[in-house]
C-alpha cells in the first residue's frame, strides 16, 4: 500500500500547513468584508428600494429636492403642521426608504411638530451610492434646508434617529446647533455590532473601527436626549441602548418599551411613546 508524501511529513509540518491554509482562508474572508464594506453597512435596496407608498393619503406630504455639499440630489418629505413650535429631523434605519415608514411620520406630527423626513443618498429616489461620510453630509444638507429655505431656528430642530439613523442623528447634534435628539435602538459604534453580528470572525471589528461612533460623538453633544429601546430588540440588543444612554451627558432620560420590537416601538406602545415625547418635548 502506497502512503501519501503528505503522510510522510512530520506531524508539526502538517499542522503549520493546516494553520497557514486556515489563516490565509480567513485573511481573503477579511479582505472580501473589507471590498464589499459598505453593502455589509447600508441596505438600500432591501427588501426594495422603491417599495411603499409615495402619496400616503393620511400625511399632507410635500415633496422636497435638496443639494448636497458635494453634488448629490437628495430625496426628503416635508410634512407641516401649523400649530408645530419644534420640527423633527428623521433619520430612518438602515434599510427600505421613507415611503416605508408613514406610520412613524403621522405619529410624530400628531406630537403637534413638523416633520423633515430625509432620504439618504442612494436610498429610494436619492442620487448617489451611501458612504458614512456621504449621509453625514446628506444630514447637514437637510439641517441647513430647514434653516435657509424653511426659515427654521435651529434651537428648535431635534434630529430624530432610528437603528442606522441614530448615528447620523447624533453626528448631526454633535455639529450642529439643535434642541434635543431622540434616538430610537441605538447602537454604541459599528465595531460593536461588527462584533455582534459576525462573531465566527474575529477581528472584523477592527475593519469598521471608529466608523459610526456614537459614543464618542455623545461627548460632544450639549442638548437634551432621550433614548427609546425595547427590550426585545431582535436587531440591536437592548444592552446597547443602556450603553449609549449611559455615555450621553445630562440631561437625559431613557424609555424601556417591553416588547418584541426594532423600530415600531412607536406602533406597539403608542400612549407610552406618546406621554415620553411630550415629557420630552415639555423639558426643552
Amino acid at each position: 500500500m502506497r502512503v501519501s508524501d503528505a503522510s510522510k511529513r512530520p506531524l508539526h509540518r502538517r499542522l503549520l500547513s493546516h494553520f497557514l491554509t486556515i489563516l490565509i482562508g480567513y485573511l481573503l474572508a477579511l479582505l472580501l468584508a473589507r471590498i464589499f464594506e459598505s453593502r455589509l453597512i447600508f441596505f438600500p435596496n432591501y427588501p426594495d428600494r422603491l417599495d411603499g407608498d409615495w402619496h400616503p393619503g393620511n400625511l399632507n406630504v410635500e415633496d422636497v429636492r435638496l443639494t448636497t455639499s458635494d453634488g448629490i440630489k437628495l430625496h426628503a418629505w416635508w410634512i407641516a403642521d401649523y400649530k408645530a413650535k419644534f420640527t423633527f429631523l428623521v433619520f430612518h434605519g438602515n434599510s427600505s426608504n421613507i415611503a416605508n415608514r408613514t406610520p412613524i411620520y403621522e405619529f410624530l406630527r400628531g406630537m403637534h411638530a413638523n416633520v423633515f423626513a430625509l432620504e439618504y443618498r442612494g436610498y429610494g429616489h436619492s442620487e448617489g451610492k451611501p458612504s458614512e461620510a456621504g449621509v453625514y453630509r446628506d444630514a447637514d444638507a437637510a439641517y441647513e434646508y430647514l434653516v435657509s429655505a424653511r426659515g427654521i431656528d435651529g434651537k428648535t430642530i431635534i434630529p430624530f434617529g432610528q437603528s442606522f439613523g441614530t448615528a447620523v442623528a447624533t453626528h448631526l447634534a454633535a455639529h450642529r446647533r439643535v434642541a434635543g435628539v431622540v434616538r430610537e435602538a441605538p447602537f454604541p459604534s459599528a465595531s460593536r455590532v461588527a462584533r455582534k453580528v459576525f462573531w465566527f470572525l474575529p477581528g472584523i471589528s477592527l475593519l469598521v473601527h471608529g466608523q459610526l461612533d456614537t459614543r464618542s460623538w455623545l461627548k460632544e453633544v450639549h442638548t437634551p436626549v432621550l433614548i427609546i429601546h425595547c427590550n426585545q430588540d431582535p436587531v440591536v440588543p437592548f444592552q446597547f441602548g443602556q450603553d449609549v444612554y449611559n455615555a450621553a451627558l445630562a440631561p437625559k432620560s431613557f424609555l424601556e418599551i417591553k416588547g418584541y420590537c426594532h423600530e415600531e416601538a412607536a406602533l406597539i406602545a403608542p400612549t407610552q411613546y406618546r406621554i415620553a415625547i411630550q415629557a420630552f418635548l415639555s423639558s426643552l
